[in-house]
């Protein structure tokens, strides 16, 4: 794999899309290109799409590989594409910006990934339009029991709530969102066509914050119709996810260039675990484990012998709630699920078999294990890990801890590997489940600040976390030989839901 180019266009500058697939493979010998950050946007700021489209034109003249984020070519970012006035002829003429790429160059290996548009359950304005802040749970809620209305499902109580919300909802609240909606849907159908052409190889389309029934789970059903009709199936996929997209690319993109396609055994805490529907999805969680391990060019094995690699799955065994409420006293935690073997059964894995390991940890959503972290520290296996995460949803964990698992047991470990394990550590146990909290609840009020609004990217708030982290690393991560050091701490969108965090580690 070396000289080989893959040039890389994110879903938007936050570093779980833009840093983490670069520091996936820092050490591996690929050439992994991006656009300069100053092209990209900034949260609701749309990245320049002219010079993107440019840019990713000239870089894939000679490349191998390219992974595009479909949201950033068209709308210059994920928040972006929630927010455009654009028509459906300009949005048609960035796709076929696709069909140029394979013009100049038909050896390019060309992934995309195109989301269809979310529907949050809440009202905020935070990356939605404004008046998503005062409509966003009429918005959902009407998506939500309009659908079930048509099946034939909804109660009476929601057919009183449907009249409630068309009684307060702006006419033209809903046809602004209605409308966008219908731009998106339409393009994520076009780039179907794509596929079907042979432009696209392969295609993921992630489903962010999904829901069983709503606007989301509708057009998901038309996409699904879309893909049947023009027989795409198995070139894309459409599942849970967002932000883990691209590490899943760049995993599938080296599996295929090596003619690789390794068989993954994935190990659950409990009986129930693999039947819980995670926070924020719509599916039981091993649908989705099934859905990451093939996206990322990878096989689910049917025992531990016949695999390549483990997956250790930490997930409750009935009902999961948020990593700020735990430690959790509900039984889906303390008495459905066993982590203590878990942690036994990787370490015996590890020591018998030496098979690599990893671990992810979607015990809970927005943020990583604490209990599960102190028993992988005591067993002495934090730093001999394949892999680790346990950040956002249950499937940006997933897809991230899959790839870089993948990429472990190609490439070994490396410093790139160490270092991208100890910030996984750092920032989904340390800052997701522990500091965020802290300081949200605390000093961050004191000061003045609120949760969506601090003191800038690099601010009083951002030493903070820097200080509270260093802390956490001390009492945590750190081993008798292993050390974990911090470069740099700062907050992307000026809130605290993210971190920019750099690490480096050192061994004794």
């Amino acid at each position: 794999m070396e000289n080989v180019k893959i040039v890389y266009l994110p879903l938007d500058e936050r570093p779980c899309n833009y840093e983490y697939p670069a520091l996936l493979i820092n050490g591996t010998g690929v050439n992994l290109v991006r656009p300069d950050l100053e092209i990209m946007g900034q949260k609701k700021q749309p990245g320049d799409t002219d010079r993107l489209g440019v840019w990713l034109e000239e870089e894939c003249k000679n490349a191998d590989g390219a992974i595009v984020a479909l949201d950033t070519l068209l709308y210059g970012g994920i928040v972006p594409s929630r927010l455009h006035d654009l028509n459906e002829e300009e949005i048609g003429k960035r796709i076929d910006r696709l069909r140029g790429l394979k013009r100049q160059n038909p050896k390019l290996k060309l992934f995309a990934l195109h989301l269809i548009m979310r529907c949050p359950q809440y009202s905020s304005s935070d990356e939605e339009p404004e008046y998503y802040g005062l409509y966003g749970r009429e918005l959902f809620q009407k998506g939500y029991i309009t659908h079930r209305h048509e099946l034939g499902l909804a109660s009476e109580d929601e057919l009183e709530e449907l009249r409630r919300i068309e009684k307060v909802l702006p006419e033209e609240v809903e046809t602004d969102y209605l409308g966008r909606r219908a731009l998106n849907r339409a393009a994520n159908q076009a780039v179907l066509r794509y596929v079907e052409e042979g432009i696209i190889d392969f295609l993921i389309i992630p489903q962010d914050d999904s829901a069983t029934y709503g606007w989301t789970a509708k057009d998901q059903q038309l996409l699904r119709d879309e893909m049947t009709l023009r027989n795409v199936e198995l070139s894309s996929l459409m599942y849970p996810g967002a932000d883990e997209a691209g590490c899943t690319l760049i995993a599938r993109m080296i599996n295929e260039m090596n003619g690789d396609m390794p068989f993954v055994y994935p190990r659950f805490s409990g009986v129930g675990a693999p039947f819980v529907t995670p926070l924020y999805e719509d599916r039981p969680l091993f649908e989705s484990v099934k859905y990451q391990i093939l996206a990322a060019g990878g096989q689910v094995a049917a025992s531990a012998q016949e695999a390549d690699m483990i997956l250790l799955v930490n997930a409750p065994g009935a009902e999961m709630t948020e990593s700020n409420n735990q430690p959790s006293p509900e039984a889906s935690y303390q008495v459905l699920r066993n982590a203590v073997e878990l942690v036994e059964y990787g370490s015996f894995i590890m020591k018998r078999f030496r098979k690599p390991v990893a671990v992810g940890d979607v015990a809970y959503a927005n943020g990583g294990d604490l209990q599960l972290l102190k028993l992988l520290r005591q067993k002495g296996m934090l730093f001999d890990l394949a892999g680790y995460a346990g950040w956002n949803t249950s499937s940006n964990t997933l897809g991230t801890v899959i790839a870089q698992m993948m990429l472990f047991t190609r490439y070994g470990r490396t410093e790139g590997h160490l270092d991208f394990l100890a910030l996984r550590y750092v920032e989904d146990c340390g800052y997701c489940a522990s500091v965020r909290k802290l300081l949200s609840q605390g000093q961050v009020q004191e000061m003045g600040y609120s949760y969506f609004e601090i003191d800038g990217r690099r601010g009083q708030i951002a030493s903070l976390v820097r200080e509270k982290l260093e802390q956490f690393i001390h009492e945590h991560v750190d081993t008798e030989n292993t050390r974990v050091k911090i470069i740099d701490v700062y907050m992307p969108w000026n809130r605290m839901f993210e971190v920019g965090v750099t690490v480096k580690v050192t061994e004794d």
